[in-house]
């Protein structure tokens, strides 16, 4: 039909779909990778593709459960099975049955049958049904000899032989033997009864289920209408989804100068920004430096200040203490030695550190001052800045590139959409739910007719069963009414009317299982041979799918046609498609495209070309070009002002005579311990005017120390650091401003020569994002299309409920019907000869047997039987 054919194109595109573009993908990608490996620099891995949440397909839910569970009876199912493999022990017979099609496709005309070949398989198809031969011989005999023996037995009995004459011999082990009939009886009767309620059991248990068929039918049928319900609005989702991965790219998109612009400053900023960072680093070197310079010159102008004052006061207060020990109390014999030391010290009181001689800084601050008239942080600053800029540069130079690639965008989402609306899906899955429920309703139709044809085998088979169940009430009549009514005082010929009735009611059971055995049996074969074949040649092998092998063998049908499921859905039996796979996809509910491998129908390459990641947009993508000649690092103001700082003359200042005076101490020696000492050498003296005197001096000198050496000492050591910074930022200055513009150049360089290889492995990177997206929702296409779009569980349900209701409900029912019934049927022929027997036992004789004496002794030994008739009983 048309839906049909408008469903399957659909499909197979949607496959196509993502096949044929991974497969693009997988090109465009090695013929990138070709490229990258050719170039001799190191790549990187690009980074991970963000997943896409494509959210999922909306599912069918189905409502047929093809599981059939047997109950109770299914222990009877089981007795079967062992039987019927007692039987038919062989395996299934799979190329016997496909020689035998293969050969018979042409028609077999009845000559041909002589024919070696077909001989072969004759004699192995018999070899095969052995075991159901030999059964069916047994019960044909059955058929034939019980109606035969039933109509000689009668005419033996009517000619009072066959035990028809009415007389019994009497027997000692009467009793015993009469007992060991009715138990015989009584324990075939049983039995008789278990096959009745068996056959009887299966024969409930078909129409029962055969009832049931009608949900299996409903909701199959439903199951097809939710198929083709959801199918559409599936197809409609997956195809809504390409606007997911279209958004995402536009999103890339928008966002390409930060994307694709920061990944190439990543890469560059490796090169680029330590060299900024070192010039930025001599910038604040140079600030330093002023500061450095700026304090070496006010420390030294403090210190030559500081040391002339320092200077006078000092010669001030040795004179002074020289005059002190003029005195004559220093003439003393006591007194001379320790003036003598004090005399003799003297010489200390004096400045060591001579800063007068050291040449002023003036002229390299002012040099400096000068160099830092221009702002080098600034204009390193706009070097960053415009390296920065680098996503900028990558949006602006790639505006138009953007706007194209979102244009096609559009117009394959327009495709796509468009494309699935040239096929009138949801009109034919309409006209195929139509068609469902069209023969939904001519199925119901038939109900009434199948529940009356049910119900009329369910009334033969009764029927059936109620002969056996005749033969069983004059069996157990007969045994009822012989074994209550059984004197055993009365002799055969006086046996009461109830006795009599019990033995005449066991020979009506006997009459009537010679009338009906054999048609029993009848029955019970044709049972045999079609249920039993049925499960060994169908339901066995349908349920371990050997039947599918059968169908699926290649050129089955015809010596030119390989497959016949797709000849006959797709007219191309070429196609690697069986129906053993197409049902296990369905089984476990995968999509109709990849049952079907669909795949294989239709090339559309044509299509691929002009949708979702084409040659054109590949060409686009490609043309990607991104130009940094325009980035500056550093401006020709600020290279000169780093050479000009390196011709300060910072580096020509004698730092080594600096540091050898501050090296040196403020004085010759440490004032504070030359006090001391003066205190401790004028305590030696004995109190008085001299004493004190001395006393006074330590104490002046410590003045001098506290308020003139001390705060020389603070410029010393701000000297000493000042001038160790500007010996370190001196050191080998013009080749560290020369490293620095070398970086800064080879870095200028890097970004306008060499960027090219960073840009096109950026831009390779960013375009296999893109890409990734792209091929994500492709693949996500094929997955939904293997897994999730068009489930065709029901068509496996379909399979499994046919083989529940072939197979479970009815061959299984019929099977154990003909079981039960012809172990009744076999226990009939034990019956007949047991009731026979029993039956002298309880019927009245007309003759008997009776003892006379032959000598005058009484001993029994010696007596002999003869014939005697029984007295007329009126009373019976």
């Amino acid at each position: 039909m048309l839906w049909t054919r408008w469903l399957v194109l659909l499909l197979c595109w949607w496959g196509a779909v993502s096949a044929t573009t991974t497969a693009e993908n997988g090109q465009y990608e090695l013929a990138k990778q070709g490229e990258s490996r050719a170039d001799p620099h190191r790549q990187r891995s690009p980074p991970p593709v963000e997943p896409l949440d494509f959210g999922f397909v909306p599912a069918a839910v189905y409502d047929t459960h093809a599981y059939y569970e047997p109950g109770a009876i299914g222990i009877l199912f089981h007795m079967v099975h062992a039987f019927l493999y007692a039987v038919q022990p062989n395996s299934f017979p799979k190329d016997l049955i496909v020689k035998v099609i293969q050969q018979n496709m042409g028609g077999i005309k009845f000559h041909e049958w002589r024919k070696p070949d077909n001989v072969v398989l004759l004699l192995e198809g018999a070899y095969y049904e052995l075991g159901f031969l030999v059964c069916a011989t047994i019960g044909v005999l059955f058929v034939v000899l019980v109606p035969l023996v039933g109509m000689c037995f009668c005419v033996c009995r009517c000619c009072e032989n066959c035990g028809g004459e009415m007389h019994q011999r009497q027997r000692k082990n009467a009793d015993c033997r009469r007992g060991f009939f009715t138990a015989t009886l009584i324990a075939t009767t049983i039995f008789i009864i278990l096959g009745v309620l068996v056959a009887y059991a299966a024969n409930h248990n078909m129409s029962s289920y055969i009832k049931n068929t009608r949900r299996l039918i409903n909701t199959n049928i439903r199951d097809l209408k939710t198929f083709a319900n959801n199918t559409p609005a599936q197809i409609e989702y997956m195809t809504a989804q390409y606007t997911t991965a279209k958004n995402k790219v536009l999103s890339e998109l928008d966002n390409i100068g930060p994307l694709l612009g920061g990944r190439i400053h990543s890469q560059l900023e490796k090169e680029v920004v330590p060299s900024l960072d070192t010039a930025l680093r001599m910038a604040g070197a140079m600030r330093e430096t002023k500061e450095a310079l700026e304090s070496v010159s006010s420390s030294l102008q403090v210190l030559q200040e500081g040391t002339d004052q320092l200077k006078d006061s000092l010669s001030t207060e040795r004179a002074s203490l020289s005059n002190t020990l003029s005195d004559p109390a220093c003439t003393n014999g006591a007194v001379s030695p320790s003036c003598n030391v004090i005399r003799a010290s003297l010489f200390q009181l004096g400045i060591n550190a001579d800063f007068s001689k050291l040449p002023d800084v003036d002229y390299a601050l002012e040099n400096v001052n000068t160099v830092l008239k221009t702002d080098l942080s600034n204009i390193i600053q706009k070097g960053y800045s415009s390296f920065n800029d680098t996503p900028r540069l990558v949006k602006e130079q790639t505006k138009n590139i953007v706007a194209g690639v979102k244009g096609m965008l559009d117009k394959i989402g327009n495709e796509i959409n468009g494309f699935t609306k040239m096929f009138p899906v949801e009109a034919s899955l309409a006209n195929f739910t139509i068609f469902l429920t069209q023969g939904q309703k001519n199925i119901e139709s038939y109900y009434a007719q199948i529940d009356q044809l049910d119900f009329y085998r369910w009334i033969g088979c009764v029927a059936v069963l109620c002969t056996v169940v005749l033969i069983l009430s004059f069996n157990i009549l007969g045994l009822l009414c012989g074994t209550c009514g059984y004197d055993k005082q009365a002799t055969p010929t006086t046996r009461g009317c109830l006795s009599n009735t019990g033995g005449n009611l066991l020979m009506a059971g006997v009459g009537f299982s010679f009338i009906f055995a054999w048609v029993l049996m009848a029955i019970v074969t044709a049972l045999f041979l079609i249920g039993g074949n049925v499960e060994k040649l169908l339901c066995e092998p349908l349920a371990s799918r050997q039947l599918f092998q059968i169908i699926d063998t290649p050129f089955l049908v015809h010596p030119a046609k390989k497959n016949f499921l797709p000849g006959m859905l797709f007219q191309n039996p070429n196609i690697d498609l069986t129906l053993g796979s197409m049902y296990r996809e369905c089984y476990d509910n995968n999509g109709l495209y990849h049952a079907l491998q669909l795949e294989t129908m239709f090339n559309i390459n044509s299509f691929l070309n002009r949708t979702v990641y084409n040659k054109d947009l590949a060409n686009v993508f490609d043309s990607v070009e991104v130009d940094l000649q325009d980035i500056s690092l550093l401006e020709q103001a600020g290279r000169d002002n780093l050479i000009n700082f390196a011709n300060t003359g910072i580096g020509i200042i004698d730092y080594e005579a600096y540091l050898a005076e501050v090296n040196k101490g403020i004085t010759l020696v440490d004032l504070l311990t030359f006090a001391v000492d003066l205190e401790g050498q004028a305590d030696q003296l004995p109190r008085g005017a001299l004493e004190n005197a001395l006393k006074g001096h330590a104490s002046s000198i410590r003045q001098i120390h506290r308020e003139l050496v001390v705060p020389l000492e603070q410029a010393m050591s701000t000297l000493n650091q000042s001038i160790k910074l500007l010996q370190k930022t001196s050191s080998d200055l013009p080749v560290k401003v020369t490293n620095i513009l070398s970086a800064l150049d080879a870095s200028e360089y890097l970004i306008s020569n060499n960027a090219s290889h960073v840009v096109k492995q950026e831009t390779k990177n960013y375009v296999q994002s893109l890409v990734g997206y792209f091929k994500q929702y492709t693949n996500w296409v094929h997955d939904s299309l293997i897994a999730e779009v068009a489930q065709c569980k029901p068509i496996s349900n379909i399979v499994d409920s046919m083989e529940i209701v072939a197979c479970s409900f009815i061959a299984d029912s019929v099977n154990t019907f003909w079981l039960g019934l012809g172990l009744s049927s076999i226990l009939l022929l034990p019956s007949i000869i047991i009731s026979i027997k029993l039956a002298k036992y309880y019927r009245r004789m007309d003759t008997e047997d009776v003892f006379e004496d032959s000598s005058p002794y009484s001993d029994t030994l010696f007596r002999f039987p003869r014939a005697s008739a029984p007295s007329i009983c009126v009373d019976c």
